[in-house]
């Protein structure tokens, strides 16, 4: 028999973008796209009334668990005994202390859409690279990371950058408590192996610093090249002189930088 989750009494905080999953038809799609086994050690984030909790005790091998609302970790810690509940910021975790390691872990969350960049960006840029990733996110910022130009942007580069993803499922308003105003998504996140490229990374933020200016503009006033380089360049690429950055996709800024740091004499 699967135990109850812990109780809806408990107010959703609007401060914390909470809305707890109440639709379990869901839960199945998720697993799914999880490609959970018995020999599977997973991360899940946020796990609010603990409805997926639960279900996870009984497809993997560990679990831990990350909620930073202290109101549902006595009623977590309890009916979980088997599982390791954490208390915290998952901004400010550490998966090394719980033995996640590169490779060797799965991660599983419902993220709030304030938190939603910030967390990936600190999961690809920090974090052991886990060996999956599934979340609910909402339906249109699943849209925006899946995006290809000429309508890219700084989001979707920087998860395309570290991984490959993909929308498996969209999920109605109603399958949350409170409703909340927008649908959601199920987004599944294969990691690349990919070495991680800080300044790469800062030439794209820097190419989406001002979206009126041409990619030119932004480059020569945020990283300091010259506007005759960059235009050299952009020829040499066979790329418009005053193309935006939304045009460009992973490879244009791959050969963008490999291009802009090479010696000029070689």
């Amino acid at each position: 028999m699967i135990p109850s989750t812990i109780s809806m009494d408990i107010i959703p905080k609007k401060s914390l973008g909470q809305n707890f999953l109440v639709n379990r038809g869901i839960l199945g799609k998720i697993f799914t796209a999880a490609q959970l086994d018995k020999d599977d050690i997973v991360l899940e984030i946020g796990p609010g009334t603990g409805i997926l909790t639960q279900e996870l005790i009984s497809k993997a091998k560990r679990v831990v668990t990350v909620e930073k609302d202290k109101r549902l970790i006595g009623g977590l810690k309890a009916k979980f005994t088997e599982v390791r509940v954490v208390e915290g910021d998952i901004l400010k975790f550490n998966p090394l202390q719980y033995d996640l390691n590169a490779g060797q872990y799965k991660i599983i969350g419902n993220i709030p859409y304030y938190l939603t960049s910030h967390l990936l960006r600190t999961i690809f840029e920090q974090w052991p690279s886990p060996a999956l990733m599934i979340f609910m996110v909402q339906k249109e910022v699943a849209q925006r990371i899946l995006a290809q130009p000429p309508h890219m942007n700084l989001l979707a580069l920087s998860v395309q950058l570290y991984s490959s993803p993909k929308i498996i499922a969209y999920v109605s308003r109603g399958s949350f408590r409170p409703i909340p105003k927008v649908d959601s998504a199920i987004l599944q996140l294969i990691p690349k192996d990919t070495t991680r490229n800080q300044k790469l990374f800062d030439l794209i933020r820097a190419g989406f610093s001002s979206k009126r200016k041409i990619l030119v503009n932004n480059l020569t006033e945020k990283m300091g090249y010259s506007r005759t380089n960059l235009e050299n360049t952009l020829k040499a690429l066979k790329l418009p002189r005053a193309i935006r950055a939304e045009a460009l996709d992973i490879e244009d800024w791959r050969k963008l930088q490999e291009t802009l740091e090479k010696p000029k004499d070689s």
